[in-house]
């Protein structure tokens, strides 16, 4: 009985002998095209990061019920082009880089479109292929292929995850996990409730757009097997607010695919990879600062995805190489200018002029000092040139004349406005923009999840 025991005892030292522990500062859980965005993101925001994933390669399925494993049932010839309608001015971040990167692949096949507004398409093998190339050159990005995830626990802030690699079973230790599951595997493994997925669009009835880490731009998707036709209808532009990321009853665990709206039976591949990058954002930014996913601070993170191209709000006349994008994209998350709704697109219409009642609330939310200037100044039904002026200087200790002389000499030259230097008449939004943005910077003032200002 002794010697029985004693080789039980030994049996068991060995096996824990042999199993490794891991260490990193993200892991990502799920090679969906989401997950690889976030493991991309995560790593590219200088913190180590792993994606582990059940299969060779990357889960470039589009739809979250369809099987996981769809693409390992069928055949590779089977497979036909997907087709992608979307707005090429909102083609930014990894998704602007895979879009780049898929025209590039087919510029020499004959009779493919690869001019600014056409269509994107692609067969399925080659996107993963082309998503698992960007992430191949990503320094601190380790990824683990044929690797199960089995179970997941509290580890202080963090947790620590089973994997099972060739019938063994190793442990990875994580400060933030991101389950990128179609199905929220780690969720539940975890044993906590799947939250539901965001499901409202960008109708600024609240201010949580003021906390959006991703977008989805109008149009439409198409995604076609021989033997079985989907095709999804209209979806007009909104963005995900950050909160719909995070798991509320758990420090620093995160989810992509989760939070994906279903309107049509399922998200597409542009806003698979912009959510992906958002919460890679958020991961890295729990790991570097070593706080947890109770302490977020939306604006330093939305700084770090427009750092890295991202788009917080699906203006759809703006182009994302645009000369301004940020300042208008900064501008428009605090809700002094917000996206107007015209045929399911949200259009920021930076040619037409601002009005007083737009901004006012939005500014004496922020300022709160604010309304002591509108009585002083008593600006009009349309904000002008002057106002504007009047407004930075005042919140600056700007001398008036300084500022106007300042402004007049580079309003073309360096600002690139096309419209003549005018105090009296209506300033415009993209001016109203660019000069609040860089002079008042309201995008600085601090808010919760909920897209309130803190005080």
């Amino acid at each position: 009985m002794v010697k029985k025991l004693l080789f039980a005892v030994c049996l068991l030292y060995t096996s824990l002998t042999y199993a490794e522990t891991i260490k990193t500062d993200v892991l990502v859980i799920g090679g969906t095209a989401s997950g690889v965005a976030a493991a991309i993101q995560s790593a590219r925001s200088k913190v180590k990061t792993l994606l582990i994933m059940s299969k060779q390669g990357v889960e470039m399925e589009m739809y979250v019920n369809i099987p996981d494993d769809i693409l390992a049932k069928i055949p590779t010839n089977n497979i036909i082009p997907t087709i992608l309608n979307t707005n090429p001015n909102l083609s930014a971040g990894i998704w602007g880089e895979f879009r780049e990167r898929v025209k590039a692949f087919y510029k020499t096949t004959p009779g493919y479109d690869t001019t600014y507004n056409a269509p994107i398409k692609f067969e399925e093998y080659t996107g993963a292929a082309i998503l698992k190339s960007i992430a191949d050159t990503v320094k601190n990005l380790t990824i683990k292929t044929n690797t199960l995830f089995t179970a997941i626990k509290k580890d202080g802030t963090g947790w620590e995850v089973s994997i099972t690699v060739d019938g063994k079973t190793d442990f990875i230790k994580a400060k933030v996990v991101i389950d990128a599951t179609y199905r929220g595997e780690a969720i539940k493994k975890a044993g906590l409730n799947i939250p539901p997925a965001f499901i409202g669009y960008s109708d600024n009835k609240d201010e949580l757009y003021r906390t959006s880490i991703a977008i989805s731009d109008y149009g439409h998707v198409q995604n076609q097997h021989r033997d079985v036709g989907f095709e999804f209808g209209i979806i007009p532009g909104y963005s995900i607010p950050m909160r719909y990321a995070v798991i509320s009853d758990a420090d620093n665990l995160l989810v992509t695919e989760r939070a994906l709206p279903d309107p049509h039976g399922g998200p597409y591949l542009p806003i698979q990879l912009r959510i992906g990058q958002g919460v890679g954002c958020i991961a890295a930014y729990c790991a570097f600062f070593k706080t947890t996913t109770k302490n977020l601070k939306p604006r330093i993170i939305q700084q770090e995805l427009l750092d890295f191209k991202g788009i917080l709000l699906p203006f759809a006349d703006i182009r994302s190489d645009d000369r301004y994008v940020r300042a208008i994209q900064q501008i428009g998350a605090t809700g002094l200018l917000k996206g107007v709704q015209k045929n399911n697109e949200l259009l920021f219409m930076p040619d037409t002029p601002v009005t007083t009642a737009e901004i006012k609330p939005v500014l004496t939310e922020i300022y709160s000092r604010a309304f002591l200037w509108f009585d002083k100044e008593k600006p009009g039904e349309k904000f002008t040139v002057g106002n504007t002026l009047s407004l930075i200087s005042e919140f600056t200790l700007t001398d008036p004349e300084t500022l106007q002389v300042d402004l007049q000499k580079d309003w073309q030259d360096k600002y690139k406005f096309t419209l003549a230097f005018d105090k009296s008449r209506p300033i415009t939004r993209l001016e109203f923009a660019v000069l609040v943005n860089k002079f008042l910077n309201p995008f600085a003032r601090k808010i919760d999840l909920k897209g309130n200002m803190i005080n």
